[in-house]
């Protein structure tokens, strides 16, 4: 039996072979996306001999059991039944009869990444990216880089002598905060919220089980209709959320139940702090080793003002060695003028304390101790948000979608939140001992 595409799914295929350089093709669970685009995959590599294409997810082993062991071969059964192909079971490839190699690997498995992105690649496939973390996706990036003749038939056909680059990219919406929505729909690079220098190279499609209907049992729809609301939002109309679910932090104005309005992010932001008399910087130094190869270092710079509201300055965070993060740490301490340097003791040690101290052993720093989750010491300070008593001065794009996606189950975001993590520190310092301990003099 050869595979008959839909007639949304001809639509996507359309769509990947378009001029577009990056193509998201989005929607909800079991709608054929991930079919559809390792086709593309496999048709590309059959008409460009001895081209390189990765299939990456975040996880190898989601990737091996999915990928690899399900739809990989199920696409070159029903799609391209005469095609000969070799699978390669140690380093995880499929080579073609013309050269060509579809190579599948997971984010998480630094060895096998390393030796992966050893080589370059005419197309690459971020699957589940909504897993994926955006700068595992661009370190993966600098990679699309082989150029390859298309076979002399293709050439002739398409009047162009070498396979376009391509990078692919799917996805169950998570809510707009995700680079997905960024990338693809606001035409923002993520981070950094600048415009895209060519916006027509990130076009995006919904494709929905709705579209697959004729590939799916009934029984299946039955499911999705018994979602919850955010869930049925995400897996079967496949739209980002405008915020998460139970979300601490919101960036717009939202109601309580009680009908109260509590101000989001976006309506304390002010340009310029009035005076202070209080600046802390807050580090948060993970439970990796800080040097790239892992999380970051969070870093945020705070201060009280004679007002009585707090006004977050700058986020510092970086992933440097501890030498590194400690000389920006008292970089920010000097630039600010700040009164002390707040860093939460990690591995039973005080690795925070001596490494500010070998940066500069004048500066003054205090040592807190985590000894409640990140939720619950959260809760505290997102409340103080909604009193209305915290102002962002300026836009601080990786923190705020970090503190976007705390919820009082536990933090939903790419990575470790170490960026909000320090800001927690930093506020907790400044509006719930400081100013409560100053009150008691006043």
């Amino acid at each position: 039996m050869v595979a008959k595409l839909t007639p949304k799914q001809r639509e996507a295929n359309r769509l990947l072979a378009s001029p577009a350089r990056n193509v998201m093709l989005r929607g909800g669970s079991r709608s054929g996306k991930t079919f559809i685009l390792i086709r593309a995959i496999i048709q590309r590599a059959l008409n460009a001999p001895e081209s390189r294409h990765a299939i990456f997810r975040f996880r190898f082993n989601h990737a091996k059991t999915s990928v690899w062991s399900d739809t990989l071969p199920k696409v070159l059964k029903l799609c391209f039944p005469d095609l000969s192909a070799r699978f390669d079971k140690t380093d995880f490839y499929v080579e073609l009869q013309n050269g060509s190699q579809i190579w599948i690997a997971g984010l998480d498995d630094k060895e096998r990444v390393e030796k992966i992105l050893g080589a370059e690649y005419a197309t690459l496939y971020f699957n589940e990216s909504s897993q994926i973390p955006w700068g595992s996706v661009e370190t993966a990036m600098s990679r699309l880089a082989q150029k390859c003749e298309l076979a002399k038939e293709i050439a002739e056909v398409t009047g162009r002598k070498y396979l376009a680059l391509k990078a692919y990219f799917d996805c169950n919406p998570p809510s707009k905060l995700h680079w997905s929505y960024s990338l693809f729909k606001a035409k923002l690079k993520p981070g950094t919220k600048e415009a895209l220098p060519k916006p027509e190279d990130y076009v995006e499609m919904r494709v929905n089980p709705s579209d697959n209907t004729e590939n799916l049992p009934p029984e299946y729809f039955e499911v999705l209709a018994s979602m919850s609301a955010a869930r049925r939002l995400r897996f079967e109309a496949g739209e980002w959320a405008s915020e998460v679910n139970g979300a601490l932090w919101a960036l717009d104005d939202r109601k309580a139940p009680d009908g109260k309005v509590m101000p989001g992010i976006d309506s304390q932001r002010v340009d310029k702090a009035p005076e202070l008399r209080r600046i802390v910087v807050a580090v948060d130094p993970s439970g990796t080793r800080g040097d790239g190869g892992g999380d970051d270092i969070g870093i945020v710079v705070a201060g009280l003002g004679v007002d009585g509201r707090a006004y977050v300055l700058e986020d510092g965070t970086c992933q440097l060695s501890p030498e590194g993060w400690g000389r920006r740490a008292v970089d920010l301490y000097h630039k600010h003028g700040a009164d002390r340097i707040v860093g939460e003791r990690n591995y039973g040690g005080d690795m925070v304390r001596f490494t500010v101290a070998t940066a500069d052993k004048m500066a003054s720093f205090k040592e807190v101790v985590a000894s409640r989750g990140k939720s619950v010491r959260a809760e505290p300070v997102s409340a103080i948000y909604e009193q209305g008593k915290v102002s962002h001065v300026g836009v601080f794009s990786d923190l705020e979608d970090q503190l976007c996606n705390f919820t009082a189950s536990g933090y939903i975001g790419e990575g470790s939140p170490d960026r909000a993590d320090a800001l927690v520190w930093a506020l907790t310092e400044l509006m719930l001992e400081y100013k409560a301990t100053a009150q008691v003099f006043l």
